[in-house]
């Protein structure tokens, strides 16, 4: 998939939310698909990063993104309904969503495992999200509906589909996105919204040089290399394809 050629009007008058949008994979999505004609909305915790974003979305000359600050493990369920009220009043749409955001937490023995760190590893890359598209989804389906599809992605591993030693919280928070994937794309089988996961595997960023400290960065693919699977997921060319996970760089 990831030869795929999105045309460069893949997303022209479309409205995408983009969670963690301020490093990584999420910057290079957020400026690629504003590239392709989006309207973006960039979410993340910190205010600098989300503007440096924005500033190289205008660079390009596409759409003024909007910008939501959000501290995703202090964020209620109230506040994500402020969003989805902001957004229908602002946009009237929401073409898509792109869950992006998420920590990795300690890679440790099962046993060792802080409960303190489980409860915000799971606030941030479950519960966040759940809330989030909770609030979001009403707007997402009349979007569907009105314009003929919308898309929702989120961000799983390879230790999501199969578990793996030392990586408990993380792995596990990754198995609860993939089962709500599975959940919401069977509810929404008919209603023009899709819901998939992308793995995107070893990429060359911040979390990943985390986890692998010892790995050559030089080796991995960039953000940039993976955006025509992020394109053909978001645009209207992947119609019909729902509740998958798809591998970003397959073995």
């Amino acid at each position: 998939m990831l030869d795929y050629q999105a045309h460069q009007t893949l997303l022209a008058g479309k409205v995408i939310l983009v969670t963690g949008a301020g490093d990584g994979i999420g910057r290079e999505a957020a400026i690629t698909y504003a590239a392709h004609g989006a309207t973006l909305i960039l979410v993340g915790r910190t205010q600098s990063k989300l503007e440096a974003t924005s500033a190289a979305i205008e660079a390009l000359g596409a759409p003024l993104p909007a910008i939501v600050t959000l501290d995703l493990h202090s964020a209620s369920a109230a506040d994500y309904q402020g969003i989805a009220a902001a957004l229908e009043r602002q946009f009237g749409r929401l073409d898509g969503v792109l869950f992006n955001a998420g920590l990795l937490g300690t890679l440790c023995p099962f046993e060792q495992i802080r409960e303190r760190e489980w409860d915000e590893l799971m606030q941030v890359n479950v519960k966040s999200e759940f809330l989030m598209t909770q609030a979001l989804l009403p707007l997402v389906r009349l979007t569907a509906r009105q314009h003929g599809d919308a898309s929702i992605i989120y961000t799983s591993s390879s230790v999501g589909r199969k578990g793996r030693a030392y990586w408990g919280t993380y792995a596990i928070s990754k198995f609860a996105i993939e089962g709500m994937m599975e959940v919401l794309a069977d509810e929404l089988e008919n209603t023009g919204v899709r819901v998939n996961t992308i793995n995107p595997g070893g990429t060359r960023t911040k979390m990943r040089a985390s986890a692998f400290p010892a790995e050559d960065p030089m080796n991995l693919k960039t953000p940039a290399d993976l955006m025509p699977l992020y394109l053909y997921l978001m645009g209207s060319d992947s119609r019909g394809q729902t509740g998958k996970t798809f591998v970003a760089q397959p073995k």
